[in-house]
């Protein structure tokens, strides 16, 4: 069983837009007593879930208590900014009872967990549990979870082949990394697409994991919290592509952030973003557009050809400017025809 003392720290990881920001918002709404405290790392220097974070702060998670870390992934930043962020939050007057670690969607989880072992945190902190999240529509279409032997006979008829990309690793790694995991929009998937994908889990999984169906983030929090796993202490059951590297890159993806004026209108925005990922293979976009006559701003998440927008709340002082953050394998990234596609969705009608 974990130390008391030690505070626990609940690591959530998942790929791009699996919904890790919408399952944290939805333990802050119901701690159960518990202090929280939440650490956002974003892939890129410029962040956006960190934000949509703190405007649910409250007295159980104080938005002082809402770090977001958008230098770099937290694995490869331990002493930089990881560890210190840490240490200042277990300074604060009133110390958190739980802290929250939503990684990017690109991040390997082992290697946070191997700082885990730093000896200025070891004996303060433990990790509760690893939680990931995997789309369960997407993984039922098989986008990360690789069909082994199809693989193979392919390999054995063109010797260049490589099966692997990096997508699939990602996904692969956070799966065996697990103790348990969410199969998020839930609803989208039906049944048989839960199945599929709970299938596709199992088959990645290094042991026998719990694997539950999730809808907008809702979920018991006693189910996934107070786990007492310390993960940090059990890293030779979480096996990784990346066991025996010193380090790992992230060189396959890129991020740029687009800066637009107000648009006139949003559906011509979201038919962008759908090009964006049918001709040009973008993964991810999300950011605050503002629209033309509209008080509030409009929050963009878009998983692939998936877009979801929503009115948060008003801009206030706030510059009203529409700024979006894309992300792509690195192939794939091209600023300025990113830019031509996007332009598209803001001229006027």
């Amino acid at each position: 069983m974990a130390d008391l003392n030690k505070i626990p720290v609940t690591v959530i990881t998942g790929f791009l837009g699996s919904g890790k920001t919408t399952l944290i918002r939805h333990l802050m709404q119901n701690p159960q007593g518990r202090r929280l405290a939440v650490l956002v790392n974003e892939f890129g220097s410029v962040g956006m879930d960190g934000e949509i974070l703190k405007s649910c702060a409250d007295e159980m998670c104080p938005e002082e208590n809402i770090v977001e870390l958008a230098n770099g992934c937290i694995c490869c930043t331990v002493a930089d900014d990881f560890i210190p962020t840490l240490e200042a939050l277990m300074a604060r007057p009133v110390r958190p009872d739980h802290i929250l670690i939503e990684t990017s969607g690109l991040a390997l989880p082992k290697p946070l967990l191997k700082a885990f072992d730093w000896p200025a945190i070891r004996s303060r902190i433990t990790v509760d549990g690893v939680i990931a999240l995997a789309d369960a529509e997407a993984v039922a279409a098989g986008r990360f979870a690789p069909d082994v032997a199809a693989v193979e006979a392919q390999r054995a008829a063109d010797d260049s082949l490589d099966h692997e990309t990096p997508l699939s690793e990602v996904f692969e790694d956070q799966i065996s990394c697990a103790d348990i995991v969410l199969l998020t929009k839930a609803d989208l998937a039906g049944e048989s697409g839960i199945a599929a994908a709970r299938a596709a889990v199992e088959a990645e999984a290094p042991r026998r994991l719990p694997i539950l169906a999730m809808e907008e983030g809702r979920i018991d929090p006693a189910v996934i919290l107070g786990l007492n796993a310390a993960a940090e202490d059990d890293l030779h059951s979480r096996p990784s592509h990346h066991d025996g590297a010193d380090d790992h890159e992230h060189d396959d993806f890129d991020t740029v952030v687009m800066e637009l004026p107000e648009i006139a209108d949003p559906e011509a925005l979201k038919h962008a973003i759908v090009r964006l990922a049918r001709e040009q293979n973008i993964l991810r976009v999300k950011g605050y557009v503002a629209v033309r006559g509209k008080p509030m701003r409009m929050l963009v998440q878009a998983v692939g050809e998936r877009v979801r927008a929503q009115y948060d709340r008003p801009w206030g002082d706030t510059p009203r400017v529409t700024r979006l953050v894309v992300i792509g394998e690195h192939d794939h990234v091209d600023p300025a025809a990113i830019h031509a596609v996007l332009s598209t969705g803001t001229q006027e009608v």
